[in-house]
C-alpha cells in the first residue's frame, strides 16, 4: 500500500510501537510525517509504519484532537 495523506498505519518500531497514527504529509525521501492519539506528531522512517487499508479524509493543518476523534470513529 501507498503511504498518501491521510492513510492510517500502526507503527511496528520504536517507543511507539502497536499504536495507530495518520499520515500527514507525503512522504519525503524515506521519512513520513505522522501523527496519532499516542503517537506524538513529527516524522518517522517508513519502514517504522505498516499502512492499513483505511484512508481518513483529513485537512492540512488539523490539531491533534481533530486527527483524534477521526482515528476513534473509524474504530481504532
Amino acid at each position: 500500500m501507498i503511504l498518501e495523506k491521510g492513510r492510517v498505519c500502526r507503527k511496528v518500531r520504536g517507543r511507539d510501537a502497536g499504536d495507530y497514527c495518520v499520515v500527514l504529509k507525503e512522504p519525503e525521501g524515506n521519512k513520513v510525517m505522522v501523527d496519532g492519539k499516542k503517537v506524538k506528531r513529527g516524522e518517522v522512517s517508513i519502514r517504522h509504519l505498516e499502512p492499513l487499508p483505511v484512508v481518513l479524509k483529513i485537512r492540512k493543518g488539523s490539531k491533534t484532537e481533530t486527527i483524534v476523534k477521526a482515528l476513534e470513529k473509524e474504530g481504532f
